[in-house]
């Protein structure tokens, strides 16, 4: 593409006022894009002088000036095919916005199963009754908040030029999205769920039964993810009460200290293998108020200990074994586990052998 700022004879527009009043930008790149979709990629910088010569120096037009004089000079040029295509172009695009912020054709679109509505999401199940809900709600919410945009940002959404996350339910609904759910917090310290006072967690079995309770009443509560950060270092003090119990029983039935250490830890590593396992269960057979399972991902790897390291091990082979007969590899929760130097990145480090597996 030439450099018009060095093309003396005609300037460039400053500012264009869009259909809905807005002002904008004028934006070179966009006509560019349009004609290279009209096949004209090789003629674009001749087609472009000649528009801008009919625009006359104007340092501020509306868009459908643009749109008048863009199919005029396609025209002159004798671009009659393309400039057809362009009204055409054009007018799909306004087709298109009608058909996305009119909420008759929208739930028409979800009555008929139309699957760009009922599989826009992978964690949803579309024959779920409060998914068909949710689904319901969103598809009206989506046409609210397009509305509630300016134009040229909902259609920019529309074209996949930028994407307006969860649309379902903002801007039009105050709800919050997504977290970072403070587990260490509560489960140190209790907490109110519903209607009842919930105490810290004496095992390690507890304490993940209470994070997916908590999981599945903040994915209720809200629209996205829930996250857990750093869950090894998190739930070791809640192993170590599993140890000190298995400790004190070993006393009573064996004499050698290093066997009652052996028993603790090995009855120890069982617990968090069940534990860590019970909750990748537990939080796939969750359903949220949306009807859908909780977007959720653990973090962890950072944790030095024999504990946080047993955690983070069975963490990785439970994902490793799959769920069920059949193995599957579970959806959620996602794993984020963390590299650092000196712990686990290199063969020499502590923890290389939980990065290896």
């Amino acid at each position: 593409m030439m450099e018009f700022k060095e093309q003396k004879k005609y300037a460039l527009p400053k500012m264009v006022i869009k259909t809905d009043g807005y002002e904008v930008p004028f934006a070179l790149y966009k006509l560019e894009s349009v004609l290279r979709k009209l096949g004209l990629a090789t003629d674009t910088d001749a087609i472009i002088l000649a528009l801008l010569a009919k625009l006359a120096d104007q340092t501020t037009l509306t868009s459908t000036e643009i749109y008048d004089k863009l199919t005029a000079t396609l025209n002159e040029l004798g671009y009659d095919t393309e400039a057809k295509a362009y009204v055409v172009y054009h007018q799909a695009d306004e087709a298109k916005w009608q058909e996305e912020t009119d909420p008759t054709i929208r739930l028409g679109r979800l009555r008929s199963k139309d699957p760009s509505l009922v599989h826009e999401n992978a964690n949803k199940d579309s024959n779920v009754f409060n998914t068909q809900r949710d689904l319901t709600a969103g598809t009206v919410g989506k046409t609210l908040g397009l509305r509630m945009m300016p134009k040229h940002v909902a259609k920019a959404h529309l074209r996949g030029d930028i994407h307006y996350h969860d649309l379902d339910y903002t801007p039009w609904s105050p709800m919050t999205n997504c977290c970072l759910i403070d587990f260490k917090e509560m489960l140190t310290n209790g907490f109110k769920i519903g209607n009842a006072e919930v105490e810290s967690p004496h095992s390690i079995q507890t304490a993940t039964a209470q994070m997916s309770q908590i999981i599945a009443n903040v994915a209720s509560s809200q629209y996205g993810g829930c996250s857990a950060d750093r869950i090894d270092e998190v739930l070791e003090p809640f192993a170590l009460k599993n140890y000190d119990k298995h400790l004190a029983e070993s006393k009573e039935y064996i004499e050698d200290p290093a066997k009652q250490i052996e028993f603790a830890k090995k009855r120890t590593k069982k617990d968090i293998y069940d534990a860590m396992q019970a909750l990748e269960y537990e939080i796939n057979t969750l359903f949220s108020s949306q009807g859908q399972t909780p977007f959720t991902t653990l973090g962890f790897g950072l944790g030095t200990s024999w504990v946080a390291r047993e955690i983070q091990k069975s963490i990785l082979k439970i994902r490793i074994d799959g769920l069920g007969r059949e193995k599957r590899t579970a959806i959620f929760p996602k794993l984020v586990f963390t590299i650092k130097k000196g712990l686990n990145l290199k063969p020499e480090d502590p923890n290389y052998d939980i990065k290896q597996l």
